[in-house]
């Protein structure tokens, strides 16, 4: 049984990381003209010097290490690293700015802060000098300068410098109880929070997830997704390390940068949000090689799914997971079911969930309700809100995820939408994932979001934004009409549309609804 799961029995990264053939290919860094690489060996021998470099610069087992990366050999590097000396590993995701960074580094009340130079035409180190003053706690920070990992005065700040004192440093070594990871949620609700998972929580999370997709260490795992993000972090550079396979790390989103990954490196698992999938599989010339594609961090029409399966050549699965979670539901790429891709999949050996109504009860196949789930691999509590942890956990160890779903007699979930996305129409719940799944296989309509607005006798009217695949005049008449042609109920019909250049994302591929719903809101209140 889950309550009884003893994580100690899970093997932790560092233990693999000791055992693959030093000689072979570890990393891959596209960020560069000319791709970088490390093998196990150069892998194993930088991540022991950088946590030299921690040690000399005083941090202790249980501190948390922040550090702003891209995806780069550094960043594999620098976790590893604070690993090896039981530190716990902060990182932040490089599209944040002052406010953000500032808020994570209060939090965390790390000591040092581990920087770019300058990514994406943004410089860093003025940004740290503008919040360094709200900071009484941070003494470094080390900017790199120099991306050649065998410049070892210069190489990640001057950090991995010194000989190692390999004694010291593997008595340190964590054990499955020791914090590994402290990640913010990003805002599609604007209120972050600090989730921290332990070595053990995440070696499950990862174990289970290879053993059901049957990956190997001859697999090739492309991480385009932010490793500063659960998805990046544990299904791209964490599953590589557990298996001793090779990672290519892509910094910058570019379909070509794609290709290379696949076709000249040999990726073959992804696991990704939405927008990757439909750029590479939208390409002209759609690149190929994945084996298999996982497809998360946000509701993927099926209409895409569908037809990025022909045009990748590769399995096209969804799966649910969570940063505090981890993933609990994933599909098969080796079942001939179409509900592989066209549902969140099937639950995770070893997890559980179930669908309930708000009072907790379980409600039967088939019926929507309130998405909850259990497992090994869940968080063990928020930063500094262990309050927050409490309410989140029901009193049989459910997580409450806050999604609305349904789960059919197979076993098959289908997220139908947030339960602070619902548009309620005058006490109608309206299917906002279904209507939105069939607006996607619109021909004219590229991107799709529905949101509720203010209405003073409804309560919410259905509103939709759109982006558009052409200029093409569109209007609201046509999203009706081609909702009326499918059958779909005059209720369920959007009766306002907003056209949109782009749909507000998170940088992990998240509709911000909430920004949605803000923007009509502040148009009709300007009108009125």
């Amino acid at each position: 049984m889950i309550n009884h799961y003893n994580l100690d029995n899970e093997p932790l990264f560092l233990e693999r990381l000791a055992t693959v053939d030093p000689k072979k290919e570890a990393v891959v860094d596209l960020s560069t003209e000319t791709a970088i690489t490390l093998n196990y060996g150069q892998l194993n021998d930088l991540a022991n010097r950088t946590a030299q470099g921690l040690l000399n610069h005083g941090i202790k087992p249980g501190e948390f290490v922040a550090y702003i990366l891209p995806n780069s050999w550094e960043f594999v590097v620098t976790t590893l690293a604070i690993w090896k000396i039981g530190a716990t590993a902060c990182p932040i995701l490089p599209a944040l700015r002052d406010h953000e960074v500032a808020f994570i580094m209060e939090k965390s009340k790390s000591r040092i802060l581990i920087i770019p130079e300058s990514y994406r035409k943004f410089d860093y180190q003025p940004m740290v000098d503008r919040i360094a003053p709200k900071l009484p706690h941070l003494e470094t920070t080390l900017t790199i300068t120099s991306r050649d990992p065998l410049d070892m005065t210069a190489c990640l700040g001057g950090l991995a410098a010194e000989a190692p004192d390999m004694k010291t440093i593997e008595a340190l070594w964590p054990k499955a109880s020791t914090n590994a990871q402290l990640l913010f949620t990003s805002g599609t609700t604007g209120e972050p929070k600090g989730v921290i998972h332990t070595h053990g929580t995440l070696s499950f999370a990862v174990h289970a997830h290879t053993k059901t997709l049957r990956l190997t260490d001859q697999d090739g795992i492309w991480i385009p997704s932010p490793m500063a993000h659960q998805t990046g972090f544990l299904y791209g550079m964490i599953v590589a390390l557990s298996l001793g396979a090779k990672q290519i790390c892509q910094a910058i989103w570019h379909v070509d940068t794609a290709r290379q990954a696949i076709e000249e490196h040999g990726a073959t698992f992804v696991q990704a949000a939405m927008p990757f999938l439909a750029d590479i599989s939208r390409d002209k010339r759609p690149p190929k090689g994945l084996k298999i594609f996982v497809a998360t961090g946000a509701a993927v029409p099926r209409q895409l799914a569908h037809d990025a399966t022909a045009a990748l050549e590769c399995h096209v699965v969804g799966g649910w997971g969570s940063t505090e979670t981890c993933l609990v539901s994933v599909g098969s790429p080796y079942s001939n079911s179409e509900k592989a891709w066209s549902t969140d999949g099937r639950v995770i050996e070893g997890m559980e969930m179930k669908i309930t109504d708000d009072e907790g009860n379980e409600l039967p196949r088939g019926e929507e309700g309130m998405y909850r789930v259990k497992t090994p691999a869940t968080f063990t509590t928020y930063l500094d809100h262990h309050d927050w942890y409490e309410e989140s956990i029901d009193e049989n160890g459910f997580f409450i995820t806050g999604d609305l779903a349904i789960m059919d007699e197979e076993g098959y979930l289908s997220i139908t939408g947030r339960v602070k996305d619902i548009v309620n129409r005058g006490g109608e719940k309206i299917p906002v994932v279904e209507i939105e799944n069939l607006l996607y296989e619109h021909e004219e309509i590229k991107d799709v979001a529905i949101v509720g607005m203010p209405d003073p006798r409804l309560g919410e009217r259905i509103c939709a934004f759109v982006t558009l695949k052409t200029n093409k005049a569109f209007t609201l008449e046509d999203i009706t009409s081609y909702l009326e042609a499918k059958g779909v109920a005059k209720i369920y019909w959007p009766e306002h549309l907003e056209l949109i250049d782009e749909l507000p994302r998170t940088v992990t591929g998240k509709v911000q609804k909430y920004v949605l719903r803000q923007m009509i809101t502040d148009k009709i209140t300007t009108k009125a």
